[in-house]
């Protein structure tokens, strides 16, 4: 493989121990090769390349997701409806084949990825000391890229991860972490209970909870020499039919807290705010990124695949009052002022290269001064379902406020 270039220092317990599944529920339906978009075609491709770990859900073996130790205990993808069903996540298949590093970060894909914040500023651990904040010095830090993650227990419906690490952000802080993180596939009753919904009926539903902490092992972290926040990144296959929801409160803030100019202005036709929710268009053919504040974000945001009929939702800790890291590529005079929520529609860079095309949606931890020995915390439960049209609707109504009609309509 191609050297790495990590912006990390040295690094604890880097190997993996043999990370084997206990779920032995990774045959296919079907001897019969799978086609591209399906479940069981990713899943054959990852085998391929990757310890691959299975999880099915406790009451419906249809509903799976993959996830994978060597990249950091990212899920790389899930499914409703069994190996012939739709896969979720967006896998860069082509890097993941050629089996090289890249420069600046790997961009594998996967629907739940565990990162660090800020990505950013003075207290950046993605830039080092005294760098200009350009593409050219940008680099993710392995801990978060490369490193594998150690399995430290799992079943036939969840993973646990483990790892210890040191890592340095932009002002010169060393942090001693220990980071930890747990898959745990949901039944339709916990669906039903996390979202407040009745009795789920007439739709194919798949979901996950991810449980993360970073403890700190060493010196008392300061507000002067920087903080770590906890930032969970979901990759998904759009479609010109595709549309990102972002529900926002107006109970702290009667002026919505939206960041809506990170790649430059979003034009009209691509982002609509409508009372109190924000439409992107999410066909993965123009770069655009939102964030909302935590005083204006709420705990849900989702997307509305119209052509598929898949409606997608994630539910995620959020504290209002609570200090976000900020991740411009700047100094900040406020670098505690950031975003809890973000969405991102992938497109062309300047030279006409493109990663995806892909959406997509990322909730952030708060953060706080840990002693040695705390922790902070930050959980993300990310939900798919399908089926008939009326009782999506209903999800979407109870839980994103809006209508599947509406959703379908706003940027025609």
């Amino acid at each position: 493989m191609k050297a790495h270039y990590p912006v990390v220092l040295a690094m604890m317990m880097m190997a993996v121990t043999g990370c084997q599944s206990h779920n032995k529920s990774d045959k296919l339906e079907t001897n019969q090769p799978q086609a591209a978009g399906t479940f069981g075609y990713d899943l054959e491709f990852l085998k391929k390349h990757k310890e691959t770990i299975v999880l099915t859900a406790p009451d419906n073996p249809d509903a799976k997701a993959l996830i994978n130790p060597a990249f950091q205990g990212r899920v790389m993808t899930s499914t409703a409806t069994g190996d012939a069903g739709n896969s979720y996540g967006w896998i860069n298949y082509k890097l993941i084949e050629s089996g090289e590093y890249q420069p600046h970060m790997n961009g594998f894909g996967g629907e739940e990825r565990f990162w660090l914040s800020p990505e950013g500023g003075q207290f950046s651990v993605y830039f080092k000391k005294g760098q200009t904040f350009d593409f050219e010095n940008w680099q993710t830090p392995a801990l978060i890229d490369t490193v594998s993650y150690k399995v430290v227990g799992s079943d036939a419906s969840s993973v646990q991860f483990q790892v210890n690490a040191m890592i340095e952000n932009y002002s010169g802080r060393m942090f001693v972490i220990e980071i930890n993180r747990k898959i745990q596939m949901l039944t339709k009753e916990n669906m039903a209970d996390l979202l407040d919904l009745p009795a789920l009926e007439n739709v194919k539903a798949v979901a996950y909870r991810s449980t993360n902490s970073v403890t700190n092992k060493d010196a008392e972290w300061k507000p002067e020499t920087g903080m770590l926040g906890i930032w969970l990144l979901g990759m998904f296959r759009p479609s010109d039919q595709t549309t990102i929801i972002a529900p926002f409160s107006k109970a702290l803030s009667e002026k919505p807290l939206i960041t809506d100019d990170y790649f430059g202005k979003i034009p009209s036709r691509r982002l609509v705010i409508k009372d109190s929710t924000l439409f992107l268009k999410a066909d993965g053919k123009h770069r655009s990124k939102i964030g909302i504040a935590p005083r204006s974000a709420r705990n849900v945001a989702g997307s509305y695949d119209a052509e598929k009929g898949i409606l997608t939702i994630i539910q995620y800790d959020l504290d209002p009052q609570g200090h976000y890291m900020k991740s411009t590529w700047e100094l900040h005079k406020d670098p505690y002022n950031g975003d809890a929520l973000n969405a991102y529609n992938d497109g062309k860079l300047a030279d006409g290269s493109q990663m995806g095309p892909f959406y997509e949606l990322e909730s952030n931890s708060s953060v706080k001064a840990l002693k040695e020995g705390e922790s902070i915390n930050h959980r993300q439960s990310t939900f798919h379902f399908e089926g008939d049209k009326a009782a999506l609707n209903s999800i979407a109504q109870k839980v994103l406020g809006v209508d599947i009609d509406l959703i379908g309509e706003i940027f025609k």
